[in-house]
């Protein structure tokens, strides 16, 4: 396949939402990439800083995730998620990712503006595209308190005062929820999505229904960022072929049940966020 930019997958996914799945291991990639194709679906795969903590180094996965991108007969691009340093950031450009996360939604608003335009500034002289945050996603409870939602009026500013391509909304959602309960704020994505001239970001989309998700693409939010969902079955079925054959050494007979987990639940999620 020739490259492909986070652009032409939005427009390859409308009227529907993006798929953005999170890479842990080799398996994971190959599992989305292989569920891509059958559901003939564009997606991302995303590899987060916490990811790159894991394994020390950005450039084996990196390299690996860029590689099962260019050789999928699907629309794959890989994007880097979460990045709250330019150092990692510059290494994922230099890598060839064409796709970049800045988050500093830690920051109060002027920092993060201050930063995420000179991050934006960097990026669009290299032909990246950059995603932002505003609001607190967070995880668990931090979503839902007062005050940490996104603000449409605010998120106008933001996007006009950094420059960003998307934008990474608090709508309801939680990072790492392991039950599909979260409740979204339809009536704040669709205002939102209504003053925001750049695509919106569903994080902590793990935790929302079928039927959420379907909503939220409907009300206006474009790329879908899912991650802990493909974790928790993946484990789910580690452990089946564990309990089963308790004497297995080698990984291959484990890893090869977590991948068709994987791949099978991307094959739902994809045909969910198509609508």
């Amino acid at each position: 396949m020739t490259s492909r930019t986070v652009a032409d997958l939005i427009a390859a996914a409308s009227p529907g939402g993006l798929g953005a799945f999170n890479v842990i291991t080799i398996e994971h990639a190959e599992a989305i990439a292989a569920a891509a194709e059958t559901a003939k679906r564009p997606v991302l795969l995303q590899l987060s800083q916490n990811t790159v903590h894991y394994h020390g180094n950005l450039a084996p996965i990196a390299l690996a995730c860029l590689r099962i991108a260019a050789d999928s007969s699907a629309d794959i691009a890989v994007h880097l998620d979460h990045a709250t340093s330019f150092e990692l950031i510059r290494t994922a450009v230099d890598l060839g990712i064409g796709s970049v996360m800045y988050d500093g939604s830690t920051l109060d608003y002027a920092e993060n503006v201050a930063a995420t335009a000179d991050i934006v500034s960097w990026c669009h002289d290299r032909d990246v595209f950059v995603e932002a945050e505003l609001g607190e996603v967070g995880g668990k409870d931090g979503a839902h308190a007062p005050g940490v939602r996104t603000d449409p009026d605010e998120a106008v500013e933001f996007v006009a005062a950094t420059g960003v391509d998307a934008l990474a909304v608090a709508v309801g959602s939680s990072h790492a929820m392991q039950t599909r309960t979260a409740e979204l704020d339809n009536d704040l994505i669709a205002r939102l999505a209504a003053k925001v001239p750049v695509p919106l970001v569903l994080h902590g989309s793990s935790g929302v229904p079928d039927a959420g998700l379907r909503a939220a693409v409907a009300h206006g939010m474009t790329k879908i960022n899912i991650a802990t969902r493909l974790n928790v079955l993946a484990t789910e079925a580690i452990r089946a072929v564990l309990a089963d054959s308790p004497t297995i050494a080698d990984p291959r007979r484990y890893l090869r049940s977590a991948r068709d987990a994987i791949q099978s639940e991307v094959e739902h999620l994809l045909r969910v966020l198509a609508g």
